[in-house]
């Protein structure tokens, strides 16, 4: 079982950058912690500052106030060489090395623990093997980086931080530019590294929805502050619901779902049970109106039972539609007069 051991502490932390004399805060007065086996999801609106803390935290970037522990070591007492020993990092930056093999990519993570040569060794060999394993790449490994999708080239990446063999992983934006469904790979890949091999891993990202289902903490940032805490108590808190305020989307954090908010044009009322209920309510409101709690005089009726159709009622008339795309063409044209 993974110990609950504190690999990152932060007091008290600024951060932004210095020119000189001027310094520019984005971040103030920070406190949290990440303990071992942690996936923590670093999240916030463009321009928050979720990368300049990654880099602050990895030495990247000058600490302006306060102070970052690892292992409760402050991290300016490390050397380079240390820290690279201690941390590992995946920057937002795309590799584009048109010569060079997954196998040699993943090498690169060894070189804390190698001689001024840089020569593979028998054990450096078998990190890296145990790192291409470990982040689903064996069968890549002679493949070139250019022949790589994307979804495969980030795993790339992840391998070779894990070769780094580090035990606090720090990832921008991992999943930036990927389809959909090779975010949820790197997610989930993320997610089975930091539960077995007990790795912290810190990661930005801007899909909420992705780092609620997957991450053990998340640090929100927001009015250059920094709020934690497991997904669901900063839902019961509220703590989402505003994070797109200068937007016209919606956290809802009582469904756990988006929603975009624009002129409403009346209510509906939903009858019937189950799926069927659910997405007619969401098509209801995705072409402008509420669903209403009582039954009114327009509602619509889902299928049940032997009767297949949708039917939309409205006083004496009743329209009948075979798909929720036709029911939602009826609802669009409601909204075009006036209720």
């Amino acid at each position: 079982m993974v110990t609950a051991d504190k690999i990152v502490t932060i007091e008290g932390l600024s951060t932004g950058y210095r020119s000189g004399r001027d310094e520019t805060i984005i971040l103030e007065g920070l406190c949290s912690t990440a303990f071992r086996g942690e996936l923590i999801a670093v999240i916030g609106k463009n321009g928050s500052g979720k990368s300049t803390l990654l880099r602050t935290i990895i030495g990247l970037q000058p600490v302006l106030r306060g102070k970052i522990y690892h292992e409760e070591r402050d991290i300016l007492e490390y050397s380079r060489l240390e820290l690279a020993r201690k941390v590992g990092f995946i920057s937002t930056e795309t590799v584009r090395a048109t010569n060079m093999n997954v196998y040699d990519l993943v090498s690169l993570g060894r070189y804390p623990y190698t001689n001024w040569t840089g020569r593979i060794d028998s054990e450096n060999h078998n990190r890296i093997l145990e790192a291409l394993e470990n982040a689903g790449m064996t069968s890549f490994y002679s493949r070139f980086i250019s022949e790589l999708s994307d979804g495969e080239r980030q795993r790339a990446m992840i391998a070779r931080i894990l070769a780094q063999d580090t035990g606090l992983l720090l990832m921008d934006e991992p999943t930036a530019f990927l389809d959909i469904g090779s975010k949820f790979e790197i997610l989930h890949l993320l997610h089975n590294l930091a539960k077995t091999t007990g790795k912290t891993i810190i990661f930005s990202t801007h899909d909420l929805q992705m780092a609620i289902s997957q991450a053990d903490k998340i640090w929100l940032l927001k009015d250059k502050r920094l709020v934690e805490g497991a997904p669901e108590d900063l839902m019961i808190q509220g703590e989402f619901d505003h994070i797109f305020d200068s937007s016209p989307a919606r956290y809802n954090s009582d469904q756990g779902t988006f929603t975009f908010i624009g002129e409403e044009q009346g209510s509906i009322y939903v009858e019937g049970k189950g799926i069927l209920r659910h997405w007619t309510e969401k098509a209801v409101n995705r072409n402008g109106f509420s669903v209403s709690k009582e039954k009114t005089g327009r509602y619509i009726i889902v299928p049940s039972g032997n009767f297949k159709n949708w039917r939309l009622v409205e006083g004496q008339k009743a329209e009948e539609f075979s798909t929720v795309y036709e029911l939602a063409g009826a609802i669009k044209k409601l909204g075009q007069f006036t209720i």
